[in-house]
C-alpha cells in the first residue's frame, strides 16, 4: 500500500511541475503568424480574435503577416520557432492538408499542436459585371473553346477550378496572388476573368456593380442570397470549404496549449467578434484542438486521393 502511495504522489508531483514551471504565462507579448498578406479575410479575422483574446490573457497579441508560397510560409516558420508559448499560428485547412501534396514543404501536422479551430470559410464564384457569363454553364462551355485565366492565393479556391474543370473538359490557367484582396482587385481589374474568393472579398464589388457572383462553391447556398445556386446544383461536382485554426510548435507545454485553446473558445462568444465575421461571410463554428488536428489529418489522407485523381499532385498548380 505504501509503495502505491508513494506512486500516486511522484505521478501527481510529476503533472504538476510543468504548471509550476510556466510561472505566470503570459508574460509579454504573443506573435501571432498569419499566412495571408493585410486585408484579407484570413488576417481581418485573425486580428479580430486576437483582440478579444487579449482580454482573457492579459497581455498583446502582434499579428506577423507571413504571406506567400500558398500559405505554407507560415507553418514553416512556425515549426522553427521556440515552443514557449510566445509563438502562436493561424493554420488554415489548406496548406495542412492539401498544398503538401502539390508542392515540397518542411512541415507535417506533427510539427504542431493545434489549439482549436475557430471559422470555416464561405467560397463564390464571381465574374467581372460586364462579363459575358452568366452563369456555370456559361463559363464552363467559353473555357471548353479557349483556357479561361483565374486568380487565386493558392488552394483550395484553385483546386475548385481545376476540378471544375477536370470534370467537365472546361480549360482554366491559374495566376497566383499573395492575398485574396489582390485577387479579387485581378479580376475587377481585367487580369483575370473568373475567381474564387470569400463574401466579404467579393461583395463590395458586388454591391458597387464591378462583379457579379455565378454560384457558391460551398456545399451550400448562401444564407444572405438564397436564390443564388451552388456550382453542384448548377450541375457539376464541385465543393470547397477550408477552415482557420490556431497552433503551437510541438513540444509547447501543454496547460499553455489549453489556455490559449480556451481563451479562442471564449473569443468566440465575443459579440464583436461574431458580428465581424457575419459581416466576412465567415460561419463561426469552432472546434477543439484534438478536433481540429483530427480533421486535419483525415483531410490530408483524402485530399491526397483527390488531387492524386485529378493530376494535380507533386506539380505546382
Amino acid at each position: 500500500m505504501n509503495r502505491i502511495l508513494r506512486m500516486l504522489a511522484t505521478t501527481t508531483l510529476a503533472a504538476a511541475l510543468p504548471l509550476a514551471a510556466l510561472g505566470a504565462w503570459p508574460e509579454r507579448e504573443i506573435k501571432l503568424g498569419v499566412g495571408y498578406g493585410a486585408g484579407g479575410v484570413g488576417d481581418v479575422s485573425a486580428r479580430l480574435l486576437a483582440k478579444s483574446m487579449e482580454k482573457e490573457l492579459k497581455q498583446p497579441i502582434v499579428i506577423i503577416n507571413r504571406a506567400g508560397a500558398q500559405a505554407t510560409l507560415n507553418p514553416t516558420q512556425l515549426a522553427r520557432l521556440e515552443p514557449d508559448g510566445y509563438n502562436v499560428g493561424v493554420l488554415t485547412f489548406a496548406p495542412m492538408a492539401i498544398v503538401p501534396h502539390m508542392l515540397p514543404v518542411t512541415y507535417t501536422a506533427r510539427d504542431f499542436i493545434f489549439a482549436g479551430a475557430f471559422g470555416r470559410f464561405q467560397y463564390g464564384l464571381a465574374v467581372r459585371a460586364d462579363s459575358p457569363y452568366h452563369s456555370v454553364k456559361d463559363l464552363v462551355e467559353a473555357a471548353k473553346i479557349k483556357p479561361l485565366f483565374f486568380g487565386a492565393p493558392g488552394a483550395p479556391n484553385n483546386i475548385a477550378l481545376f476540378e471544375l474543370g477536370r470534370k467537365s473538359g472546361a480549360r482554366f490557367e491559374q495566376v497566383l496572388y499573395k492575398s485574396g484582396s489582390e485577387t479579387v482587385l485581378s479580376l475587377v481589374a481585367g487580369q483575370t476573368e473568373v475567381i474564387i474568393q470569400t463574401p466579404s472579398e467579393i461583395m463590395p464589388h458586388v454591391q458597387s456593380g464591378k462583379l457579379r457572383l455565378l454560384a457558391s462553391v460551398s456545399p451550400a447556398r448562401w444564407a444572405d442570397r438564397p436564390e443564388m445556386p451552388t456550382v453542384k446544383e448548377s450541375g457539376y461536382d464541385v465543393e470547397i470549404e477550408s477552415w482557420m485554426g490556431l497552433a503551437v510548435p510541438k513540444g509547447t507545454p501543454a496547460p499553455i496549449v489549453e489556455r490559449i485553446q480556451q481563451a479562442m473558445l471564449n473569443a468566440m462568444k465575443d459579440k464583436e467578434v461574431l458580428d465581424g465575421f457575419q459581416r466576412m461571410g465567415l460561419d463561426a463554428v469552432t472546434m477543439t484542438g484534438p478536433e481540429y488536428a483530427r480533421m486535419i489529418d483525415e483531410g490530408y489522407v483524402s485530399m491526397g486521393k483527390a488531387l492524386k485523381e485529378a493530376g494535380l499532385t507533386g506539380k505546382t498548380p
